[in-house]
């Protein structure tokens, strides 16, 4: 995944600049990008319920299979992370470049979906905060909860995937 030297750097310095990637790289996912998804998914939560709750519908309850499901997800998701950095950044094996492309776009999208859905349980629980009285309520509040946290580790995964999948430095290739 890398190219010529810019014409604008030394051949030595082709890396200097952390925010520009190699040509043919892709950059990282921003924290900044998914914090604000994640705030997106929060307005989505609240807006829902609300818009549920005022047409006389009840809002929809997160389910254990919904935390079962997304446990299941952030645990595939670690096992990849951890197998992906094994071969590529200890054992520096090659990876075919289909499969590298794969599991690097599953990074990504994992991250994606896992902020929104973050922010989506999160608004889910905020808007069962203020009835935490009655049981009812208060289960609602703990399962979004839930799911929020488990979505996060699926963000986690994801973006520890997206890093293993990254080519590393080869001190002795030059330009």
């Amino acid at each position: 995944m890398s190219g010529g030297t810019e014409p604008d750097r030394a051949p030595n310095d082709h890396h200097g600049d952390k925010h520009e990637p190699r040509p043919g790289s892709v950059r990282p996912t921003s924290r900044r990008l998914l914090v604000a998804i994640a705030v997106l998914g929060v307005a989505i939560g609240v807006t829902m319920v609300k818009a549920i709750e005022a047409g006389g519908g009840v809002a929809p309850a997160v389910s254990w299979l919904t935390l079962i499901a997304w446990a299941f997800l952030a645990a595939l998701l670690f096992a990849a992370a951890r197998n992906t950095h094994q071969r590529v950044q200890v054992r520096r094996e090659r990876i075919e470049p289909s499969r590298a492309v794969f599991l690097l776009m599953i990074g990504k999208a994992s991250a994606f979906v896992g902020a929104l859905c973050t922010g989506v349980y999160a608004g889910f629980a905020l808007s069962f905060l203020q009835a935490m009285g009655s049981s009812g309520p208060r289960n609602r509040v703990i399962m979004a909860g839930a799911a929020a946290v488990v979505s996060v580790l699926v963000v986690t995964a994801g973006l520890l995937l997206e890093r293993a999948c990254r080519v590393p430095e080869d001190p002795d290739e030059t330009p």
